[in-house]
């Protein structure tokens, strides 16, 4: 960014041969322009009151100050920035969707650049954090270099006393102590921002449209597209003033100019992107495509919605009396002009307002907003301070006025300057109060990693892993290299990051950039895939606070002492039972100040797994001539801190190669869970909380949607007597969650057909035949869903298995049974939810949503369930279907989220799960075990209710079945209903255990079953019996070498 601001005079210059002529004419013919807008005249421009450098100092030593003490406020920031420049320079890291070639809504351009500083910073240390803490150093430098260039301007162009208010408000307002070393797009934007205010501010030397136009497109494109609205109020002016004097000619060229310099910067973003993700891609438009035009089922508010005053409030913390003053500077500037008729500026009130009304028009667009974030405002922070300045030194002229026939005239001057100075005061001592207040509340997740980094752990290899904590990660720079983020199942049941692919031989450059990663989506949907075990935790970390009790999905680790210790620990404020002015200010520990006042705690601590070995360190020659390298790169940066202008001209020479380099690196030739929204730390909870957005339709209504499934190709190879069923496995080593389980699915994975096709073809017309409308039934308000069902099934079907199924022009035939359906008839020959049932091995369900917004069956071909009857569940709501079946922790921990799911799932978002149970007979389409599928009428005429406790206890395991279920999920674009497919594996349990590590696997995960889990599954008439058998099996597969002692987690669900 230095070695841009120097360049800034030269390509004022070239412009200047356009626009000097342009400037006298403005100059020469005033008499053109209203009055109201003509400048003050005054004396030539004077030289700012301070020393520029020192200015530049002081910004730096501010930043410096916020670069290693600020807490990272968004999780954004690291999972979407520092994550992905940890894996460039690294080759390792954390991935969002929003980085998944299928999304590209992230651009790499902006990641290389960081990347670039961060490789220099890295000869200094071998330590990853230092190279943290040298990235977060050259943002402050760089935001200092761009502070001291628009405070340069505005002393020139308005009036030192402006230009000083407006410095101090930025190196003492804490929104500015956070944004000015944040590393995100919007700070980047609040960095071009200031360089485009400069140009457009200072007319010297000529209009400056163009290099103004090109910081604002810089900020745009490689920063936040969104920030380039605030320079509208700035082209209206120059726009304006072209009209007044005729030169319109001029002004299409210095647009061009603007244009052209912004397309150059956007080409070379294309260029660098295209390199990695493989494919050419405009980001800029990308994202502005997913927040804006990509309807309510994705977009920003499925992550979080505020209230409208949501920035008034967060403004009015971090910046306290210059907020007011900026919201206030339209009316004094107003008021200036109707009561005085003149400007206490070099500008006239009307141009002064011209740089006042971008942060009007941004707070109220982003207000009316309903997803909000603090870190939205940053690229109108320069504005807001402006804004200020001009208002309080418009107040402070009028104020001290010594004329006695004006009021404030005859106010002491003393009394005036105590209130004034008093005012100024409380609004610093505020700031202050309000920056040592975050940075001691919140920091503690930059101090706990230290002893990772010792000589016992630095060069282990491990996985730390998060859960509940899994937001406050501070990224994989605070880990040694061979150490990897891990997340273990927690209460938040969104999208979390998965992994860049670390795979190097034959992959090319960076090839997590390019490859496709499993299990991402765009609508914040869970995959099951993100979580590992918590026995493949070497270390965790975990947060304790006393008033917050834990749950099964949120233990406390750290009390678990048996199994952790801990490492490190640091205060973290326990927001929950701290008071309002605690959580938003700093107050002392002191006797003195009232209990209810003081700021509770709770811990943020590592800890490790005990009973793990110390690993053994071995200083082998390469690591001793490591060691030795490292000490010699210490006593290189000691010797630089005792010369801070080296380091401040390294700094400098820095910033000028970046542009070269990534130039020369753009002519050689990577969107993935949002994560949730981070939690506001003024907010009293300790936890994040889950979003979502339901479609903004009345309950009951739904337009048709215009959508086509993709095409499906055939199955490779697919073959109705040699395909194997699939092997899926879907459990785990305990402990047991209870969750939906929800995955994306592929399109041409809807439906699955194997080697057993005839078999369940065959149970399925046998139950058609003997119990016909028992099993299969349609409502009449659902018969336009089920048809369209049957026609997506008759068009899928032949695209995906040619060499079962043929098209025909009414309908599809079925070779291997010689059947033709006929689906255009009318009325049709039989159900067309029992038409569908005979074409594919699954099970069919259809949810309709009603004006009470319940889902309700009405629709099912429910043949081969097992322990579950249509003619029970039909008609009734989503909910009371799950209560009227005892669903373990329905209403508890799923209802909620099941019937969101239901509310915002779109045609183009189809969903899969699995889950799995043990049968105790061999009948696939009905348990017998637990009773006859026909309620019989016992003595006094009670009916006897089947269930498990009828089944008999302890069979033989030649008895026990592995009985699994594949549903897939999607909405039917045309009616609007939930599609279930319910697809049935049935296995014995002798045969599935041949399979290395299940039995070892299946064991622990029916051990860890809750209490309700257990009963709702059986476990008490089966378990004795199963589980002698898995650990059996479980051991004779430990003696062949075939598993270890714990067994192995297959890649769910397989």
């Amino acid at each position: 960014m230095a070695s841009e601001q120097q360049q800034l005079p030269e390509d004022t210059s070239k412009e200047s041969q356009k626009s000097a002529a342009t400037a006298n004419r403005i100059t020469t013919r005033t008499q053109d322009i209203p009055k109201a807008y003509q400048k003050p005249k005054t004396k030539p421009p004077p030289e700012p009151p301070i020393p520029t450098v020192a200015v530049f100092y002081a910004f730096l030593l501010g930043n410096t100050l916020a670069a290693a003490f600020a807490p990272i406020q968004d999780c954004d920031e690291v999972f979407n920035y520092w994550e992905p420049t940890h894996y460039l320079n690294h080759g390792s890291g954390l991935q969002t969707w929003e980085y998944s070639p299928e999304y590209t809504i992230r651009s790499w351009l902006y990641i290389v650049i960081h990347a670039i500083i961060g490789k220099f910073g890295s000869l200094f240390s071998s330590r990853t954090t230092a190279e943290f803490y040298f990235i977060r150093l050259a943002l402050g430098a760089t935001c200092a270099a761009c502070e001291t260039r628009l405070f340069s301007a505005i002393c020139k162009t308005f009036n030192p006393r402006v230009g000083i208010i407006f410095g101090i408000v930025l190196a003492t307002s804490p929104g500015m102590f956070h944004a000015s070393v944040a590393y995100l797009p919007s700070s980047f934007s609040m960095y071009t921002t200031m360089l485009g205010m400069a140009a457009f501010m200072d007319w010297r030397g000529g209009l400056k449209t163009g290099v103004g136009m090109m910081w604002f497109g810089i900020g745009a494109i490689l920063g936040w597209p969104f920030s380039g609205a605030l320079i509208v109020p700035l082209l209206a002016e120059d726009f304006t003033l072209s009209l007044m004097t005729g030169d319109i000619s001029e002004i299409v060229y210095r647009y061009l100019d603007g244009i052209v310099r912004s397309l150059l910067v956007l080409a070379l973003q294309v260029a660098v992107d295209a390199f990695f993700y493989h494919k050419a891609t405009v980001v800029p438009w990308n994202i502005v495509s997913y927040n804006v035009f990509s309807g309510s089922s994705r977009g920003p508010d499925i992550f979080g919605t505020e209230s409208w005053d949501f920035y008034i409030r967060n403004l009015c913390l971090n910046f306290n009396i210059w907020f007011i003053l900026a919201l206030s500077v339209g009316p004094i500037l107003g008021l200036q002009f109707l009561l005085h008729n003149r400007s206490t500026t070099r500008q006239s009130p009307i141009r002064s307002m011209v740089f006042a009304v971008p942060f009007y028009l941004w707070l109220a667009v982003f207000s009316a907003q309903a997803h909000k974030e603090e870190r939205f405002m940053y690229p109108a922070y320069p504005f807001l301070a402006l804004s200020s300045a001009i208002a309080f030194h418009t107040t402070l002229t009028n104020v001290g006025s010594s004329d006695p026939a004006r009021l404030m005239g005859k106010i002491p001057a003393k009394l005036k300057l105590y209130v004034v100075g008093l005012s100024v005061i409380l609004a610093l001592d505020i700031s202050v109060a309000r920056t040592i207040g975050i940075v001691t509340a919140y920091r503690a997740p930059l101090q706990i990693y230290a002893p990772l980094h010792e000589d016992r752990f630095v060069h282990t290899e491990a996985n730390v892993c998060f859960g509940k904590d899994w937001y406050r990660f501070p990224s994989s720079y605070f880990l040694p290299n061979g150490m990897r983020t891990k997340f273990i199942k927690s209460a938040f049941d969104g999208l979390l990051p998965g992994q860049f692919t670390e795979a190097k031989t034959g992959f090319g450059f960076f090839p997590g950039t390019w490859l496709i990663p499993p299990g991402m989506n765009d609508q914040n949907l869970e995959d099951p895939g993100k979580h590992v075990d918590i026995d493949h935790c070497s270390f965790l970390v975990d947060s304790h606070f006393p008033d917050l009790l834990p749950s099964t999905l949120e233990p406390s680790y750290i009390q678990d002492t048996d199994t952790w210790e801990e490492l490190q620990c640091s205060a973290f404020l326990d927001s929950s039972q701290t008071v309002f002015i605690g959580r938003v200010l700093w107050i002392p520990d002191l006797e003195v100040i009232p209990t209810r006042y003081r700021r509770k705690w709770g811990r943020h601590c590592l800890l490790r797994r005990r009973n793990t070995e110390e690993p053994e360190i071995l200083l082998t020659m390469p690591s001793r001539t490591a060691k030795s390298f490292a000490h010699a790169l210490e006593c290189c940066k000691q010797s630089l801190v005792d010369y801070p202008r080296t380091i401040l001209y390294s700094i400098l020479l820095l910033s000028c190669s970046i542009w070269l380099v990534t130039t020369i690196v753009s002519r050689f030739k990577k969107p993935q869970s949002r994560r949730a929204n981070s939690p506001d730390p003024e907010k009293p909870t300790t936890r994040p909380r889950t979003t979502f957005k339901a479609p903004e339709r009345e309950p009951g209504v739904w337009a048709p949607v215009d959508f086509n499934r993709p095409a499906a190709p055939p199955y490779p190879d697919w073959d109705v007597h040699e395909t194997k069923p699939l092997p899926y496995r879907p459990f785990k080593h305990g402990p047991y969650h209870i969750t939906m389980g929800l995955r994306t699915m592929q399109w041409d994975e809807w439906i699955e057909l194997d080697n057993h096709y005839l078999r369940f073809h065959g149970d399925k017309k046998r139950r058609i035949e003997e119990r016909g409308e028992k099993c299969c039934k349609t409502a009449l308000e659902a018969y336009d869903g089920a048809i369209e069902l049957l026609e997506e099934l008759c068009s899928y079907l032949p695209q995906r298995y040619p060499s079962l199924f043929q098209s025909t022009p009414t309908g599809i035939h079925n070779l291997l049974t010689n059947e033709t359906f006929d689906i255009a008839a009318r009325p049709l020959a039989e159900d067309p939810m029992q038409m569908a049932a005979r074409l594919i091995q699954d099970d069919l369900a259809i949810m309709f949503e009603k004006p009470d917004g319940q889902y309700y069956l009405l629709a099912g071909a429910i043949l081969l369930a097992g322990f579950w009857r249509l003619s029970d569940k039909f008609g009734m709501p989503l909910s009371e279907i799950h209560t009227s079946g005892d669903v373990p922790g329905f209403k508890t921990k799923l209802k909620k989220g099941m019937m969101n799911f239901f509310r915002r799932i779109q045609p183009g978002q189809p969903v899969l799960r699995n889950n799995y149970f043990i049968q105790v007979d061999d009948n696939l389409a009905w348990s017998h075990s637990i009773g006859s599928e026909d309620p019989v009428e016992g003595e006094q005429g009670i009916m006897q209710a089947e269930g498990w406790g009828s089944a008999e206890k302890n069979k033989a395991i030649e008895h026990h079945y592995f009985r699994s279920e594949r549903q897939s999920l999607r909405r039917l674009p045309r009616s609007g209903g939930v599609v279930f497919t319910i697809r049935t594996y049935f296995e014995p349990i002798t045969k599935v255990v041949e399979e290395p590590g299940v039995p070892g696997r299946l064991a622990s995960a029916v051990r860890s079953w809750g209490n309700d889990v257990a009963r709702y599954k059986g476990r008490e008439r089966y378990g004795e019996v199963l589980l002698e058998y898995l650990d059996g099996k479980h051991r004779e597969q430990v003696e062949k070498g075939l598993v270890g002692e714990d067994g192995e987690d297959g890649k769910y669900p397989f």
